[in-house]
């Protein structure tokens, strides 16, 4: 799955300004999501434009061994799912999830459907760290029995089926938890009701899992406010999953970030081919991060398109929340240095449980760029200095590693010499294998 390059990779600055368009790959967040729906349609499914990467790839392997007929075409980016209604034809199985947070959620969720059988789900060291509880809880209050490693991976489940009725779920780990009981809880034996609190039901990626629902023939979900910040989300039971034999995976806004970004460094255009701003993913707001620093925004029936001219450069840094954004806080904490004052990103407090401590390898990696970093539980704070030429420690997180690749491009020495090297760079294939072979494209057009 990986692409070959060399480790560390030295990232080429850009000598001009870019002008060009891209193509990102298919949505992690909806690939992984239309996997679990489709096999809960009651004929054969293909995905288009679907994403082709780790992830995607422990999903697919994960379903084959659950008794799931999955067939990926990479060349085509297609995967048809022989959908059973959401039947899971294997007694057991032994599902190794990598480091796909969603993968590990939404299987547990799925395999807890399942009247009978046993089934463990393990990762890889990361991933044993990141947080499983509330999912655990809840599904041991529908009847599974589970051991686990003090609610963290490797899981073993021996299901009954889930009851239906009330259940509590803690999501402030991550709302992976909620999404994966939401999109399960149709074959519950009665309407599900999951109490939650933090507002976790207006998150972005929760709101992605209602919409996917909601477009696939599901009925919308009831929301009651219980006080104390908590409400109560219902979900109807027995309603079959309405699925066409064709669905379109639009284009990963993630991902798109990078590339939207990458003007901010060297000045010009980018062109994300079929992002608009109609899309299902929340974080095609990071568009409206941009637009607030200096740069323009365009959308037309190509895509999505970022430029900002040379006289402009360098744009002012931002005090922003981005709770409802947090995968791209890195995009604009790694090219922060160039750009003028103080950057403020608050609410990512959750992502120092996710592929990396996110918030502390920013800050660790802009360090060693002469950054002056100021972190706390929630936040980051960087005051751009002088840059120092480094090697960036990714961290085996893919966010890390392209988030400073784009800073890389940024021509520091004036001359097109490399200052900046990404230490394996082949962590991109957890969602973008070819992530630096299209950055090299870019240079060329």
């Amino acid at each position: 799955m990986d692409e070959t390059y060399p480790d560390p990779l030295a990232i080429k600055p850009f000598t001009r300004p870019v002008k060009g368009s891209v193509e990102v790959p298919g949505s992690k967040s909806i690939t992984n999501r239309m996997l679990i729906i489709a096999c809960m349609a009651d004929h054969p499914v293909e995905l288009t434009g679907a994403l082709f990467s780790d992830d995607s790839h422990y999903m697919v392997e994960c379903l084959k061994k659950l008794g799931f007929e999955v067939t990926p075409n990479a060349a085509e980016k297609t995967i048809r799912v022989s959908g059973t209604s959401g039947n899971i034809t294997e007694e057991s199985a032994s599902l190794y999830v990598g480091v796909a947070g969603t993968a590990a959620r939404f299987l547990t969720a799925f395999c807890a459907t399942r009247k009978g059988g046993q089934f463990t789900i393990d990762g890889t060291e990361q991933m044993r760290k990141r947080p499983m509880k509330g999912l655990l809880d809840a599904l041991k209050s529908q009847g599974t029995e589970i051991e686990s490693n003090d609610d963290f991976l490797p899981v073993t489940l021996k299901p009954s089926g889930l009851k239906g009725g009330r259940i509590q779920l803690e999501t402030s780990a991550s709302t992976q938890l909620l999404s994966a009981l939401l999109m399960v809880a149709p074959l519950a034996e009665e309407d599900l009701e999951i109490e939650i609190r933090g507002g976790a039901e207006k998150k972005p990626f929760v709101k992605l899992t209602q919409e996917l629902m909601y477009r696939f023939g599901q009925p919308h979900q009831v929301i009651e406010p219980l006080g104390n910040e908590s409400v109560l989300l219902r979900i109807k039971s027995g309603i079959p999953y309405s699925i066409p034999e064709t669905v379109a995976i639009e284009p990963d806004a993630s991902a798109a970030s990078y590339f939207l970004t990458l003007p901010l460094v060297v000045g010009g255009s980018v062109t994300v081919k079929g992002l608009h701003s109609d899309a299902l993913q929340g974080d095609y707001a990071y568009t409206k991060v941009l637009k607030e620093i200096g740069m323009t925004i365009e959308e037309s029936s190509e895509g999505t398109t970022a430029s900002v001219t040379l006289k402009t450069l360098p744009c002012d840094g931002i005090e922003k929340n981005f709770w409802p954004i947090s995968d791209t806080f890195l995009t604009l904490a790694a090219v922060s240095p160039v750009l003028k004052g103080v950057t403020k990103l608050s609410g990512i407090g959750h992502t120092r449980h996710q592929e990396s401590d996110r918030i502390a390898a920013m800050a660790n990696e802009l360090i060693k760029l002469g950054q002056w970093i100021e972190e706390g539980d929630d936040f980051i704070e960087i005051h751009p200095g002088l840059i120092v030429p480094s090697e960036v420690m990714t961290y085996h997180d893919h966010r890390v590693a392209m988030s400073f690749g784009i800073l890389g491009c940024f021509n520091l020495y004036a001359d097109g010499s490399p200052w900046l090297k990404i230490a394996d760079p082949g962590c991109c294939a957890k969602t973008f294998p070819d992530f630096f072979t299209v950055l090299d494209q870019l240079r060329i057009t």
